[in-house]
């Protein structure tokens, strides 16, 4: 889930750019996801507390994660074009009132979720944002090309952490979702790392394609999309979901494998961005999907 301001942007409001540090159109997606974790947890309207203060601890703690992310990478940001008019590589805001920022975000998320919601999902919040923030961006990201592999699992927590808000437990729906994010990053973030393979050599990131080159990146996003269209229709083999669901999930995963394939057979860094940015409409139709089935459920569609 990334995103980029325009190369030699115009300065913006400070209070723009301590939002661009949120990373606002990531932190909007694993909003959406944890919310539809939420409603996929009960039958019915979601207790208000669960979807306010729950929502509200969510998208705090994302944006903690996202500052924090930045500070670690500020360095290698300022080198790649996608990111060097970032607020820190900019110089519009310094290391020291960014983390001062995460913190007091990171706190109120906390706060929130301990008082409003459950400890359980305050708990598993906090190694989510742990596991992006310190472990992948500080770590795993200068480590392994299976950086996005094995980091992916913060990634996917959302749809868990707004189905324990709910629920205050984990239960297996819950994994499923988990498991459909977790198999979606390597494919979403290969695409962007073929398109961007150049700076990532350029700044010793030891992504996919620089390690191994880009015939093998996309191959493996192929290889990716196929596994990730087999996980999606678990929640239809575990008759979680209905028919509606799995012809949409038939229908985005194989779109999804049409572009990998188009990914393979070519070398057009412009299908590389296409795919990336398919990977992301197809999150959002898929969990879209399962909220539109599990509402037809109580009218007997399915």
């Amino acid at each position: 889930m990334a995103e980029s301001i325009p190369l030699d942007a115009p300065p913006l409001p400070l209070w723009r750019e301590y939002l661009e540090l949120c990373k606002p159109r990531v932190v909007a997606l694993i909003c959406f996801t944890a919310v539809v974790g939420m409603l996929l947890a009960v039958p019915g309207m979601v207790p208000l507390n669960a979807l306010l203060a729950g929502n509200l601890g969510i998208f705090l703690a994302a944006s903690s994660a996202a500052v924090v992310n930045q500070v670690v990478d500020a360095r290698i940001d300022a080198q790649m074009d996608r990111t060097r008019n970032r607020p820190l590589p900019n110089g519009s805001i310094t290391s020291s009132q960014a983390l001062v920022f995460a913190a007091v975000l990171g706190l109120l998320s906390m706060s929130l979720l301990v008082v409003w919601v459950n400890v359980l999902t305050a708990v598993l919040t906090f190694a989510s944002l742990i596991g992006y923030a310190v472990i992948y961006t500080r770590y795993l990201k200068r480590a392994t090309p299976q950086n996005i592999v094995i980091g992916g699992a913060a990634g996917a927590a959302p749809p868990v952490l707004g189905w324990t808000a709910v629920t205050g437990s984990v239960d297996p729906p819950a994994l499923l979702l988990f498991l459909i994010i977790f198999v979606w990053t390597p494919p979403h973030f290969w695409a962007l790392a073929i398109r961007r393979h150049e700076e990532y050599a350029r700044v010793n990131i030891p992504m996919l394609p620089v390690t191994h080159g880009l015939a093998y990146t996309r191959l493996h996003v192929l290889l990716y999309s196929a596994l990730l269209l087999a996980v999606s229709l678990l929640p239809f083999a575990t008759r979680f979901a209905g028919w509606p669901y799995a012809l949409a999930a038939l229908l985005l995963g194989g779109r999804f494998i049409q572009w990998a394939v188009r990914l393979y057979r070519t070398q057009d860094s412009a299908v590389a961005s296409a795919t990336f940015r398919f990977s992301i409409t197809y999150l959002m139709g898929l969990f879209a999907a399962l909220l539109i089935d599990h509402y037809l459920a109580g009218y007997g569609v399915r």
